[in-house]
């Protein structure tokens, strides 16, 4: 006997009667496997986090279930965050084919968003994110939600959310790991102030999630490139909305909070 080890079962209903479900769980009983959380990952899909001592039945359990004619297995895994994010909500985050780093969401999924960037968040060592979308579609209060789900401060370096503010120096305390350092690129472009970018160089450096907004400007005005970043999150109002980088708003219009 092992450790519990987690698996994410998926499967298609092929023909949907009753029973079915109870047929499987009967199974996984008879393999010491426990059904841990189960949900609709979409209209005829089913989805299972599964616990277990004994990994060596898995296999077992895929033969099996591959024999029975009213499901089709589409995924038995160790479990990955989208997984785990699916089994909770009941439906998979909208995933880029081609970027495999890129998730999708719009305005409406802003409590997934929250609860995939909060899991983010909880990870060990460093995280860059950029997250991209046109004002007011809630990037900023999606971030601070994030932190408050996953127990973390914020630090804003720079931000636009109540005025324009750049930092150009760090407390001691504000470079331990229980923070989540946030960036508004466009504001940092804008900002030239060399103090203020060997600050954001600093933060680049520290094993704690960094938060990117606007990353197509922060990737245009600093030696980071699109590589550097771990994920990247498109936040639309609708999904056929096109992203456009906003330009900075002037100091007339918004101010400058300078913090030393």
């Amino acid at each position: 006997m092992g450790e519990l080890e987690q698996w994410y079962l998926e499967y298609e209903l092929k023909v949907n009667r009753p029973g079915i479900l109870g047929d499987i769980a009967s199974l996984m009983g008879m393999l010491h496997i426990s059904i841990v959380t189960i949900n609709g990952v979409d209209h005829q899909r089913r989805g299972m986090l599964l616990q277990t001592k004994q990994a060596d039945q898995m296999p077992r359990l895929s033969a099996i279930l591959k024999t029975m004619p009213t499901i089709e297995v589409l995924k038995l895994r160790r479990p990955k965050l989208r997984d785990r994010i699916a089994i909770r909500h009941g439906r998979y985050i909208d995933h880029d084919s081609d970027d495999r780093k890129t998730f999708r969401f719009v305005r409406e999924d802003l409590g997934i968003l929250v609860d995939f960037m909060a899991e983010l968040f909880k990870q060990d060592g460093h995280r860059l994110i950029g997250v991209r979308g046109m004002p007011r579609v809630g990037k900023t209060e999606s971030i601070v939600a994030a932190s408050v789900s996953a127990n973390k401060k914020w630090l804003f370096l720079s931000s636009t959310l109540i005025k324009q503010t750049v930092r150009t120096s760090l407390f001691d305390d504000e470079r331990s790991g229980d923070y989540v350092y946030i960036i508004d690129a466009l504001v940092s472009q804008r900002h030239f102030d060399e103090r203020h970018w060997q600050i954001l160089r600093e933060v680049m450096r520290l094993p704690a999630p960094k938060i990117v907004e606007h990353p197509d400007a922060f990737v245009k005005s600093s030696e980071y490139t699109w590589e550097d970043f771990d994920y990247i999150i498109e936040l639309r109002h609708t999904t056929d909305e096109i992203i456009i980088t906003e330009a900075p708003r002037t100091e007339e219009q918004n101010g400058w909070f300078n913090f030393e």
